[in-house]
């Protein structure tokens, strides 16, 4: 059984077991195995289960294959699910996924029978990529208990998921989801009802774009594949992603309910017709195949799909059904497509509404979105925030989101730590403050890489660790006592903002918790490192954490007082009763020396193996001449020698050797 604040999950049920419902039924076995909660596909057609259940064992066998999957485990996914075309099997059902035929009269009679067969409070989801659903949920009884779940292709490996609520949906039942979808590992967008939510009008619009330039003579199917692909950075071209999804059918309708539900401009291509009817794939380059176009025609196309992108994206923004975060998030993550206000902040905000204007008038009924025009005349690019808010009990409880990159840190990051810090410190509401990362798998997994690649003088290193530091230093100094809840792993800059947190609370069932990885890349911590960790942990322990990158489990960050206490349940739950028991006077957490503190004339040797012994010595330097020096001014030497690193060989091979080789290889230091 699994618990997610104060729900059991006994049973999961998937009902279908066509193109998607089997990948999904697939994904909650991966996640409830190991909790020995049953996933169940229940399906009327024979036919249909057995493709879903060689579909299942066909991707778990090549996860197996691949390394993903131990054998053991992989086994026991494969005896955790169930297909049949039994309804009695949805009895006990906590979750019910409805993943069937994208038609409403179905839908109802599905939900009509589970309402007869489940419990009070078994959960309704439908799995649809369009309809409200209020038009879904119309017959239901219990309508409070029942949401639209909108998964992406694939279903089992896309993290993204639009969580869209009914106008009678419980909120309590959203929250729910959303934390159980995050506590699982996928990435739920909040989303207001409405045809198509805010994810399918782009990647159905993208098509019709596409589809529009091909009809308007501006190149064949497989040119104007080609061409999309490149300006919009696509994983795959707009009618490749029709072969690979089966998507025609659904696209054909959608844009035909899109025109008078969401803008005139979307309707149904005359060759998308013809495509639904003859059933034929689109003509599309093959893999790695080459496509020559002229660059005159070439840039017309490029304009072309980026107007109808960016005004796509911004006319859902000023719907207001969804948000800047989460459309940045959801277009890149989900349909794998250039984020759309990074590219429009990269190109300026005025050429974008440039490209829009111009879509607009050669495209009836195609809407130039207000709140485009609104940015452009601000002369501001778009603020995207990776950085949030949710206050529970008087507790400010700040996430930093960036999944792709494992909540990893850039320079926009940390001014956003920064304002947020500012914010909270203004609101005499707020008592205490619980800093976490997204998801399951980070806190903050370090300093974005390609962040670090961009620095290439000691003056712009030491300039890098002076901002991230006086980051971590507005949260030590917070008034209101701050908790780290280390969710996931604390790499490197990571592990330095939750140190510089008054107190700590991390996930007991983490295999690693936290590590000071820097010298793996050729480099010192620059955000407090090596001043913070030898005044928390002493400084034998901490010198040979730092020096070597060695990363410590949960059981022994307690043990050693990087953290003060490991949660066994709900995370988050625990870290607001901590937070508010450190605010009343009923805990209270260790301190961080800010003078100089007693320090050894040398450190204990330790084996480095093959890292660079240049870097070694920095380090060393750095922890022992901080430790005589204030924390203040062994902030500011850290930062300097920062810099320095940026002057040796060995900084530069190392960070290559991430970005080409990824963490697990072994620089070639040559110790210079």
């Amino acid at each position: 059984m699994i618990t997610h604040r104060g729900r059991a999950i006994e049973k999961i049920v998937v009902i279908g077991s066509g193109q998607i419902g089997p990948d999904i039924a697939l994904y909650f076995a991966k996640i409830c195995s190991p909790h020995g909660v049953p996933v169940v596909v229940v399906d009327v057609s024979e036919e249909a289960l057995a493709r879903g259940r060689a579909r299942t064992k066909k991707k778990i066998d090549r996860g197996v294959a691949s390394g993903a999957f131990l054998p053991d485990f992989a086994e026991a996914m494969k005896s955790n699910v169930t297909f049949t075309n039994d309804y009695e099997a949805v009895r006990g059902a906590s979750l019910v996924v409805e993943a069937a035929s994208e038609d409403r009269a179905i839908k109802a009679k599905i939900f009509a029978r589970l309402e007869n067969l489940c419990g009070p409070e078994a959960i309704f989801a439908s799995n649809s990529s369009h309809m409200e659903p209020e038009a879904i949920f119309a017959d239901l009884n219990t309508k409070q208990r029942a949401l639209v779940v909108h998964y992406f292709f694939p279903a089992e490996r896309n993290p993204i998921v639009e969580v869209v609520a009914g106008e009678q949906t419980d909120i309590d039942v959203t929250d729910w989801v959303c934390g159980f979808y995050e506590w699982m590992g996928k990435v739920p967008l909040r989303v207001k009802s409405r045809y198509g939510y805010a994810l399918d009008p782009i990647f159905e619009g993208i098509f019709l774009a596409a589809a529009l330039c091909v009809e308007e003579g501006l190149g064949t199917v497989k040119e104007i594949d080609a061409v999309a692909r490149e300006s919009l950075g696509l994983g795959v071209g707009p009618f490749t992603a029709m072969n690979l999804t089966g998507g025609n059918p659904i696209t054909q309708h959608g844009l035909s309910e899109m025109h008078g539900k969401v803008m005139r401009w979307f309707r149904t291509p005359k060759i998308l017709d013809e495509a639904v009817a003859s059933g034929a794939p689109w003509d599309v380059p093959g893999r790695n195949e080459k496509i020559d176009v002229p660059l005159a025609r070439r840039e017309r196309i490029s304009a072309r799909m980026l107007g109808a992108y960016f005004g796509l994206v911004c006319e859902i923004l000023d719907s207001g059904i969804s948000s800047i975060g989460d459309l940045e998030l959801g277009a890149e993550t989900a349909l794998v497509v250039a984020p759309p206000f990074h590219t429009m902040n990269g190109i300026g905000v005025n050429r974008a509404l440039e490209f829009v204007e111009s879509y607009a008038r050669d495209h009836d009924g195609f809407t130039v979105a207000g709140v485009l025009r609104g940015q452009a005349a601000s002369g501001e690019p778009w603020r995207i925030p990776v950085v949030f808010r949710e206050d529970r009990d008087g507790v400010a409880v700040v996430t930093i989101r960036r999944p792709a990159v494992l909540n990893a840190v850039n320079a926009d990051t940390i001014a956003q730590i920064s304002a947020m810090m500012d914010a909270i410190a203004k609101d005499d509401s707020i008592r205490a403050v619980v800093l976490t990362g997204y998801g399951r798998k980070a806190f903050v997994s370090g300093a974005d890489i390609g962040f670090l690649s961009t620095l290439t003088t000691a003056d712009e290193g030491e300039a890098m660790c002076l901002n991230f530091q006086a980051a971590v230093q507005k949260i030590a100094n917070m008034t209101r006592p701050v908790i780290a809840a280390i969710n996931g792993v604390a790499f490197g800059g990571g592990c330095e903002i939750a140190m510089g947190c008054h107190a700590r609370i991390a996930r007991s069932d983490l295999h690693v918790l936290a590590a000071q990885p820097e010298v793996n890349l050729g480099i010192i911590p620059g955000a407090g490192g090596t001043q913070r960790m030898p005044r928390l942990l002493g400084f034998e322990t901490a010198s040979e954490l730092l020096r070597t990158g060695r990363p410590v489990s949960p059981v022994q960050a307690l043990e050693i007082g990087l953290v003060d206490r490991l949660s066994e349940g709900d995370l988050l739950e625990d870290a607001v009763a901590f937070a508010l028991e450190i605010a009343d006077g009923r805990a209270v957490p260790r301190s961080i020396p800010t003078g100089p503190v007693e320090t050894p004339d040398a450190l204990p040797d330790v084996d480095i193996g093959h890292l660079s012994r240049a870097v070694d010595t920095l380090v060393v330097r750095a922890i022992l001449e901080g430790g005589r020096m204030t924390l203040a001014d062994g902030l500011a030497n850290e930062a300097r020698l920062f810099g320095e690193i940026l002057n040796l060989e060995d900084s530069r091979i190392g960070i290559r050797n991430f970005i080409e080789k990824g963490a697990r290889s072994k620089a070639e230091f040559q110790h210079r």
